[in-house]
Parts: structure tokens; sequence; C-alpha cells
């Protein structure tokens, strides 16, 4: 029986996706897609959940309004969120999803959820990242 790990591998390229980099101790996969705005989505099996991030842009200073129009994008995504990470200083999209249950269609909803809200969003996008 195949682990998650091996699981979340298989399901990627069987969605065509290239894996750029593949890291099997840390258990972590980064896909590339530049038709669908992909760049750099990280995969990362920490059972029981599979973590799915993208660089989006550093935070510019003072730029408060820049947070509610994210929040408010957020209610908007069909899966995943705009979040913070550790130290604040980048917006980074992340997804969640559990592994024992992980099934392709679901992993293949949640990067088709990141592409659209890239094509979606790219200018707002643009506009916070330049700001």
């Amino acid at each position: 029986m195949e682990n998650n790990f091996e699981k979340v591998k298989s399901y990627l390229v069987e969605l065509g996706h290239d894996i750029s980099i593949q890291d099997d101790e840390n258990q972590l996969l980064v896909i590339n897609d530049e038709r669908a705005g992909i760049s750099n989505l990280v995969f990362g099996c920490a059972d029981p959940i599979l973590i799915m991030e993208q660089n989006m842009f550093d935070v510019p200073k003072g730029k408060g309004s820049m947070f509610k129009e994210l929040l408010k994008k957020n209610r908007d995504i069909v899966h995943g969120a705009f979040v913070l990470n550790e130290t604040g200083d980048k917006v980074i999209f992340r997804d969640t999803l559990q592994l024992e249950s992980l099934d392709l269609n679901e992993l293949e909803g949640s990067i088709n959820s990141l592409s659209l809200l890239l094509s979606e969003y790219s200018e707002e996008l643009i506009k916070f990242s330049k700001n």
C-alpha cells in the first residue's frame, strides 16, 4: 500500500503536473504551471493533513485596507484562503486537506481553486504587491 506522500505525488502526475522539486525526507513536492498562474506551489505531507502553500507577495508597509480586501475575498474562495506567513511579512495562499480521505478530485479542486483565484483576482494582487 502506498503512503500518503506517494499518493499525492501520483495524483499530481495523473493531473498532468510536472513536479519541479521532490524532497522525500521532508515529504515536500513543488509544482509550477505558468498557464494557471501557479508558481512554486508547495505540497507538504504532515500527517494527518496535506498543506498546500504558494507565496503571493510581500506585505507592503501601512496597507491595512489591503488586509480588509483580502479577508473579504477569502469568503469567495472555494478552497483555501489568503493568510500571512509566521513572520507576517508575506501573503500566501494556503489550503489544507485530510490525507486519509484525499482523492484525485479533491486535490484537483484545490489546485483549480487557486488557478481560478489567480485568474479572477490577478489585477488586484498585482496592485497589492506593488504598493
